[in-house]
């Protein structure tokens, strides 16, 4: 199975960017096509009332763009050394660190789902299991497309902290993952300052921590940042099209 798998990501990787654009246009027309026009209305109306979407998504977008400007990826580099230092670093922080990454892993968000349906939030619970795995998909999409190699294996002395993550680097699907969860949960049980502030610093925390165990670049995190609330926010006004 672990051969087959690094044979497709092998022949994923080989693909020319040309060829993932226009499969990227050929999805973006069967969506447009077949997904239900009052489904685009309510996304767009959302999107018309909520500017600061459209920014974020246009802040990933430059991203993207950026990992092309030589001097970014020096500025990347030096921002990713100051969180990455090498040297000694007791073990319980390595360890708590190591730990608190785990929150973007999609097993958290596996494991939450459960609480929510027998609480009887089952429509949420759904959609934090879709949203989890469509987010995977997208991002594991744009990683090989970017086709950007991981700070260990451009930078010498990148500190590492448990294993080596497989697969490229941007964006950060753990942060992304962070701040999906982030934004779904607080928008759709319409949390208070507080618990909003809890659960965006957690996940800021979780993208601090991709950098600490030498996993990803800043422009990893702030990418992967941007595309999980874009996706949650997308989650919460499908779910309140639904129970409108």
């Amino acid at each position: 199975m672990s051969a087959t798998f690094a044979q497709l990501s092998g022949w994923l990787a080989s693909v020319k960017p040309t060829y993932w654009l226009l499969l990227v246009l050929l999805v973006s027309g069967l969506c447009a096509a077949f997904v239900p026009h009052t489904i685009w209305k309510t996304l767009l109306r959302a999107a018309e009332s909520n500017k600061a979407l459209v920014g974020i998504l246009l802040l990933f977008a430059l991203l993207s763009i950026s990992l092309v400007w030589t001097a970014g990826q020096r500025v990347d580099a030096a921002f990713f050394s100051f969180f990455n230092r090498p040297g000694s670093r007791p073990r319980w922080i390595d360890m708590a660190m190591l730990l608190f990454t785990q929150l973007g892993n999609g097993v958290t968000a596996f494991a939450i789902a459960p609480v929510l349906f027998i609480t009887e939030n089952h429509l949420l619970a759904y959609q934090l299991v879709f949203g989890t795995l469509s987010l995977w998909f997208v991002v594991e999409m744009i990683k090989t497309v970017i086709n950007r190699a991981r700070p260990f294996d451009k930078l010498r002395g990148v500190r590492i902290v448990g294993t080596k993550a497989r697969g490229y680097s941007f964006p950060s699907g753990h942060t992304s993952q962070a701040f999906f969860m982030a934004t779904l949960l607080g928008r759709c049980f319409e949390a208070g300052t507080g618990l909003c502030v809890l659960l965006y610093f957690t996940a800021l925390l979780v993208g601090l921590t991709r950098i600490y165990v030498g996993m990803h670049y800043p422009r990893d995190v702030l990418s992967g940042a941007c595309l999980g609330t874009s996706w949650g926010f997308i989650g919460t006004v499908l779910y309140m099209h639904i129970f409108a």
